[in-house]
């Protein structure tokens, strides 16, 4: 009988947080204040983060020991398994060998409880009484109100409005653990008013539902501001799935040529990868590659420069690949790569060729989606999907090559509260959206302007 997955004990749990910044090429460059253009400080983060995170946010240090309260919690989920997908490589009559981490198999489906649960933890240590937050697809919401429960804390969920009207699920989800649910943009606040006045049937997006969340929080003294990507601590946080990854293929007595993960804000692309990049910059020929869909491709489409994290410009200046801070994305149903900005480390990895990057349509993406839940049984979630097409682009050239190359994905998330994304593929009603260059080249024109 052939092995099909990697399983660790809970011994091999890691301890640590991997944290890449004392590793980077180069130094990473600060956020700046919006205003002074001055880099920020501790105290600018203050009113809407707790101090504990921002130190984390900031940390020289390559290892932080992960609290006993947060190894608890994760112990009902990790470590998570690693599979051997024969299924699909016999599918592509590949000579790859195809693995994939599999982080559905958490409470709330997904990968964001890894940062969810200690970002709550930290909270709650530190006197927050509230978590204003925002979600795109639902996942991230699932996993904070889950942990926000775990914790005794209230939460407040501003979720994309596309997203909020499709997943309905999603939404039952983030209210059953007790959170409370607005569709965004809301009435709730100055900046989601703002945008209805202007656009009634606003299809909502991840910068303007964070803009609603980060006021939320400013505006309240018992609340603070949780973020489900993108910043520094939230990928650290998810290097528990890297460094399990490591263990995994120690194990198997393998070395991965190819790593992919889809990369909307980047927390799970970097978590994935980051505990290998080293490697690479050490010699290794191990390739990352970062996947977002063609109606959003931030990497591959957008500008390195200074943007706002939000719509209503209410967070600091960050240097990322941006599309835009007032880019709204078309309605697809990946709704947590919607997302006008990336992670400033992933956004300087990219911009200094240490990965790689891929835009893909939405038909082709299900297309990889149905033909992995054909051989591996498990439906994906849109945003992972996007992974798995560059997967099988991946195995198609080494069957061609001939060659036998190790690549492995990350599979954030089941699918099974996203039927109504696979209703329209299989009724051939999913359109393909890719921006303009036009639109593109008009939310880049309005990027402030930074010297």
């Amino acid at each position: 009988m052939q092995e099909t997955k990697v399983v660790l004990s809970e011994r091999d749990l890691p301890k640590q947080w991997y944290n890449i910044l004392p590793d980077m090429p180069s130094a990473p460059v600060p956020p700046i204040h919006p205003g002074t253009k001055k880099p920020i400080g501790p105290d600018d983060l203050a009113p809407i983060f707790p101090m504990n995170l921002i130190e984390q946010e900031v940390s020289p240090k390559n290892w932080i020991d992960i609290p006993e309260e947060v190894l608890n919690v994760y112990t009902l989920w990790r470590p998570t398994p690693l599979y051997r997908a024969y299924r699909l490589e016999k599918a592509l009559n590949t000579p790859a060998k195809i693995y994939y981490k599999y982080e559905g198999v958490s409470p709330a489906g997904s990968h964001k409880p890894n940062t969810a649960v200690p970002q709550a933890y930290y909270n709650k240590v530190a006197g927050t009484k509230r978590i204003a937050t925002e979600t795109g697809a639902g996942q991230w919401g699932s996993a904070i109100s889950m942990a926000c429960k775990m914790f005794d804390l209230q939460c407040t969920v501003y979720m994309v409005r596309v997203s909020y009207n499709q997943k309905p699920y999603r939404r039952s989800m983030i209210e059953t653990w007790g959170a409370e649910v607005h569709s965004s943009p809301s009435k709730v606040t100055q900046a989601g008013k703002k945008i209805l006045e202007a656009n009634p049937d606003s299809p909502g997006s991840l910068g303007i539902a964070i803009s609603e969340a980060v006021e939320d929080a400013a505006t309240h003294e018992d609340t603070k501001y949780s973020l489900g990507s993108v910043l520094n601590h939230v990928l650290l946080h998810q290097t528990v799935i890297g460094l399990e990854l490591k263990k995994q293929f120690e194990k198997l007595g393998e070395k991965p040529d190819v790593l992919i993960a889809c990369c909307g804000g980047g927390s799970n692309f970097g978590g994935f990868v980051f505990p290998f990049i080293k490697d690479k910059l050490n010699g290794s020929k191990i390739k990352f590659i970062a996947v977002e869909p063609a109606a959003c491709p931030t990497l591959t489409k957008g500008e390195y420069k200074y943007d706002f994290g939000d719509t209503a410009q209410l967070t600091p200046l960050i240097k990322m690949y941006t599309l835009g801070h007032d880019f709204v994305p078309p309605g697809i149903h990946a709704g947590g790569l919607r997302y006008h900005g990336d992670s400033p480390l992933v956004s300087q990895l990219y911009h200094e060729g240490v990965i790689e990057a891929a835009a893909h349509k939405q038909n082709p993406v299900f297309a990889a989606a149905v033909l992995f839940a054909k051989s591996e049984g498990i439906i994906p979630a849109p945003e992972s999907a996007h992974a798995i097409k560059s997967v099988v682009d991946e195995a198609v050239k080494c069957r061609e090559a001939r060659e036998q190359k190790v690549i492995a994905f990350n599979l954030s998330g089941h699918g099974n509260f996203d039927m109504a994304a696979y209703d329209s593929y299989l009724s051939e009603k999913l359109e393909d959206f890719e921006m303009p260059e036009e639109e593109i080249k008009s939310a880049l024109a309005r990027l402030p302007k930074v010297e």
